[in-house]
């Protein structure tokens, strides 16, 4: 785990029990072991907590992006910018009027052998 063999193990157990006594040894193992249990359920929560709000992000994101889209589809387009257009189909309607009356006017004049 943290590069402890078995010796070194042993080694630590016999001075806390030097140093502990063998009466409260017992004791100082289960509240090392409930402190252990209380770190890794916290780690836990931790854990859980960052993937919940990495969810929640992640959804926020794509809420935004549909408003966005949704907002896009609703504004009505710049009036200047519907001005430009009407004023081009204005323009072509002008000019498909003036190329059906120069094919009017070539209809009807004869070729200019035949005079």
């Amino acid at each position: 785990m943290f590069g402890i063999g078995m010796p070194e193990l042993l080694l630590i157990l016999a001075i806390a029990l030097i140093v502990v006594g063998p009466k409260k040894l017992p004791e100082l193992a289960r509240a090392l072991g409930r402190g252990i249990a209380e770190f890794k359920k916290a780690t836990n929560e931790i854990k859980e907590s960052l993937e919940t709000n990495t969810d929640f992000s992640d959804l926020k994101k794509s809420f935004s992006e549909i408003q966005d889209t949704a907002i896009d589809a609703t504004i009505p387009p710049d009036p200047a910018e519907q001005l430009d257009t009407s004023q081009n189909d204005v323009a072509s309607t002008e000019s498909d009027q003036a190329n059906k009356e120069d094919d009017k006017l070539a209809e009807e004049k004869p070729p200019h052998g035949d005079q």
